[in-house]
């Protein structure tokens, strides 16, 4: 049949050109189609292989040093760098004691891995260190797998540290339980990195996320608790954890310490004041923020130095603080198998939110991050920090935030910040020994503010998608009530379940022609869009497998009206009433049920055409499913037509039923409005009632 001629029609203001169509397979031929040919992936490799490339590749300071401006941006990332040093200290201090080990190795994270990932990172922004949730994650383990008497509580109320154990326990102690997870994050980041698995994180969905991160808060917050209060009640292991430790906290709270719970009182309400209230006005006038939670940290060892908090009051206070830095030592390897589960969970959620964070910043400022880059500088940055004492690290928001908003340009400025560091460690560490703990707590606990105010993310979530709501609620309630490690594989499955269940519901309609335009849309959802007489466009989104191919077929019978396998049925009963009839077998009775059954054939409906400009992916089901259709659809005398399917797909519609000279399954235009075109002019021009068996 030949291509009906182009028209050119004139409206207001526009002109309106209708071509002629085209199957897809005359695009083949017409338009020089040839088979992509996959490049081998070593070939490549080896292709582009340059030292120099690989250098810059490996260490991408590298690249950014060659084009830093010394004057203009040195002074940006030390004043940076000092800043973010000052955010360091208590911030480091406070979520080691999350981690249950001393508070020293807050300051020792912000030393050891960030020089290591300022050879190897690519963000310029992420300040690097100690993050609540890692630290959380890991106190767990510690916990967990530590000797119990490390955290036994003396007679001073004081939790009992590494150097003041006079008689050695025999099991493991906090720090070699901390560098163990430490360095099983580092082996699985590395593995991931070989593997070239950046884009693992695409499992954590931003739904799963922000429900486990707000349910780490609540973690946190409870783990607080004690320390706001002064109470001393033991730590538990194991899942409910947080409900153990809030039942315990019901039954100690008439022993709460006076003392602490002014000092907690004081210290949270000032740092609340300072952000509500002056930091929104210290903004306007210098990027530089008040430093509240070094300010409260300098009065309260001053005031518990001179008031003998402790002694007096029985005020519990952070304890030993070694001066100089720790000598490197091996991690314990005989824990690393019992530490897989947990070394994973931390490896995917710090990669995950530092990539996160370094993604934001690198769209703001525009510059390149690579995911698997940052897969290796974070294993090596944690391998190094499994020989100094160190937890695993992360992206702190806060730090990170700040790093920026003062005019931070480069990884300089954590240099800067580890200079300023090395001071602490080498000769004002002891100086805080007398800390009370509950100003620690304090400043943990004002900064949950934002991760615990995730919360209101729910009712976003619930009204974009209900089922991305479920997954939060799920993930929350998981984390807050029965663990963390759980409560992120749960939050996994309900991702994922949550993706197969919207898969096998896909978006379905039926679409109607717009006047004098090229545009088909749903007929529900558009009033101007109007179903073309004879035709009826199924439009589908989505996968036909085998696991979808019953949908696909029920949902296209519900929206056409038309069974075809029924209706086959019925026509074949017609033939058989008419047969009654002519034989004068009870002929009032047979024209009664000829009657009946003829009023529920369809007779109107000529063509049917199929949309898969949206169809993601078809398999051998979906395609004996597809051809199970059409070829009922022809019994009816309907025709079916393929629109708008992608190269793959016809491909694979190909591949299945090839093209053998024999008349084809399947009647396929590459676009729409191709298969719409063709259907009018057949209807409008051509003696031939039914057109559905032309060749693909």
């Amino acid at each position: 049949m030949e291509n009906p001629p182009v028209e050119i029609e004139e409206e207001v203001g526009r002109i309106r050109i209708e071509r002629p169509y085209y199957e897809h397979k005359q695009i083949r031929n017409d338009f020089a189609y040839h088979k992509a040919v996959k490049r081998n992936a070593l070939k490549k490799y080896l292709q582009e292989f340059r030292l120099t490339r690989l250098c810059v590749s490996i260490f991408p300071p590298f690249d950014w040093l060659v084009k830093y401006s010394w004057k203009r941006s040195l002074l940006k990332d030390v004043v940076a760098g000092i800043t973010v040093a000052i955010m360091h200290i208590p911030q480091g201090m406070a979520y080691a004691m999350l981690g249950n080990v001393p508070p020293v190795v807050g300051i020792y994270m912000a030393f050891f891995p960030v020089l290591a990932y300022f050879m190897f990172g690519t963000s310029r922004h992420n300040s690097m260190g100690t993050f609540s949730v890692a630290c959380l994650m890991t106190g767990k383990a510690v916990l967990e797998y530590s000797d119990p008497s490390y955290f036994s509580v003396d007679s001073s109320h004081n939790m009992t540290t590494e150097a003041s154990i006079t008689d050695a326990p025999a099991g493991y102690s906090p720090i070699e339980v901390a560098t163990s997870v430490t360095f099983i994050v580092a082996l699985f980041q590395l593995g991931m990195y070989v593997l070239r698995l950046g884009a693992v994180s695409a499992l954590l969905s931003d739904t799963l996320v922000s429900g486990f991160t707000t349910g780490a808060a609540v973690h946190v917050l409870v783990s607080q608790m004690k320390d706001l209060f002064g109470l001393h009640i033991p730590k538990f292991k194991g899942n409910f954890t947080n409900v153990n430790t809030i039942w315990a906290i019901f039954g100690e709270i008439s022993k709460a310490n006076i003392a602490a719970l002014i000092i907690s009182f004081i210290t949270t309400s000032v740092s609340v004041i300072n952000n509500e209230v002056f930091k929104p006005l210290v903004s306007k006038v210098s990027p530089i923020p008040v430093p509240i939670e070094l300010i409260a940290v300098v009065i309260g060892t001053l005031v518990s130095k001179y008031c003998n908090l402790e002694s007096t009051y029985g005020v519990k206070v952070v304890g030993d603080i070694p001066a100089g830095l720790p000598l490197p030592a091996l991690p314990v390897f005989g824990l690393l198998p019992s530490l897989i589960v947990d070394g994973l969970t931390i490896a995917m959620v710090t990669y995950t939110i530092n990539l996160s964070m370094a993604l934001i910043f690198a769209q703001k400022l525009e510059y390149e991050i690579d995911a698997n880059q940052e897969l290796l500088a974070m294993g090596i940055s944690n391998t190094v920090g499994s020989f100094f004492s160190c937890m695993p690290l992360c992206a702190s928001l806060s730090r990170s935030l700040i790093q920026q908003v003062v005019g931070g340009v480069s990884q300089i400025a954590s240099l800067v910040s580890c200079l300023i560091l090395l001071v602490i460690l080498l000769w004002i560490g002891p100086f805080f020994e007398p800390l009370p703990t509950a100003v620690l707590a304090s400043v943990i606990i004002v900064a949950l503010k934002g991760m615990l105010w995730q919360v209101l993310d729910f009712w976003t979530f619930w009204k974009l998608s209900k089922i991305d709501a479920l997954v939060w609620m799920g993930t929350f309630l998981t984390v807050a009530l029965i663990g963390i490690d759980i409560g992120l594989i749960c939050g996994i499955a309900l991702s994922l379940t949550s993706i197969f269940i919207l898969n096998l519901r896909p978006y379905t309609c039926l679409l109607g022609e717009v006047a004098d335009t090229d545009f088909y849309l749903d007929i529900k959802r558009y009033r101007t869009a109007k179903e073309i007489e004879g035709i009826k466009i199924f439009h589908y989104s989505g996968g036909i497998n085998f696991a979808t191919r019953f949908m696909f077929k029920a949902d296209l019978i519900r929206l056409i009206g038309i069974n075809p396998q029924k209706e086959v049925v019925r026509r074949g009963k017609i033939s058989k009433y008419f047969e009654k009839i002519d034989q004068n077998q009870k002929s009032k009775i047979w024209t009664r049920k000829l009657a009946r059954i003829q009023n529920k054939i369809n007779t109107e409906l000529k063509c049917l055409i199929l949309d898969f400009s949206s169809v993601s992916h078809i398999d051998p089901s979906g395609v004996g499913m597809v051809k199970s259709i059409t070829d009922n659809f022809r019994k009816l005398g309907i025709a079916v037509y393929i629109a708008g399917s992608k190269e793959p797909i016809y491909e694979i519609l190909m591949k299945v039923y090839p093209d053998t000279g024999a008349k084809s399954s399947f009647t396929a235009f590459p676009t729409l409005h191709d298969a719409v075109h063709f259907a009018k002019h057949i209807f409008e021009s051509s003696t031939i009632s039914v057109m559905s068996s032309i060749r693909i």
